[in-house]
């Protein structure tokens, strides 16, 4: 799981400064909408046929696109910038590790958005509006449920870690 993680993240590009931009809250709520912006554009074969490909492939790269879009932001203190601080932390943990009760709660979101998938996919691939339509809202809640819990992975890691203390960014500080 942990690599499949780090693929994931060295796909996307993810180095720090991207990293800092993408804690801009900006990109983490528009990023919520790329599920279903993926759905449409695969629903759309139905009324463009191949041409579906390019929506297809434009939600794809938003998703690549989104976390270099934004600036760094000003102040993290609000709830999307501190869940995607703690999802920096939740890729770290080989290197530094998280409280048990933190990792057991990301697998079990993980779990339950992997599981979703399928039954998301399986709407995509049969056309069928109810299995995507609920296949998408279980993988966005298990995934807005995740990013709440790296808010408080976040929030309980950082006073004890220089490194990711460093990130917390104060508008009145500048």
């Amino acid at each position: 799981m942990v690599k499949l993680a780090e693929r994931a993240e060295k796909l996307m590009g993810m180095s720090p400064e991207i990293w800092q931009r993408h804690a801009n809250p900006w990109s983490g709520w528009s990023r919520v909408a790329a599920l279903p912006l993926i759905s449409l554009a695969v629903w759309s074969r139905i009324w463009i046929g191949p041409w579906a490909l390019l929506p297809f492939a434009v939600s794809l790269l938003w998703l690549w696109v989104n976390p270099r879009l934004f600036p760094p932001p000003r102040d993290t203190h609000n709830w999307m910038s501190q869940g995607v601080l703690g999802e920096r932390v939740w890729l770290n943990r080989q290197k530094i590790p998280i409280p048990h009760h933190h990792l057991r709660m990301g697998h079990i979101l993980n779990t339950v958005s992997a599981l979703a998938s399928v039954l998301w996919l399986a709407g995509l691939i049969w056309l069928d509006i109810w299995a995507t339509l609920f296949g998408m809202s279980i993988i966005m809640l298990a995934k807005l449920w995740f990013i709440d819990r790296m808010v408080w992975l976040y929030t309980d890691m950082q006073p004890d870690h220089p490194e990711y203390a460093a990130w917390m960014k104060n508008k009145d500080s500048r």
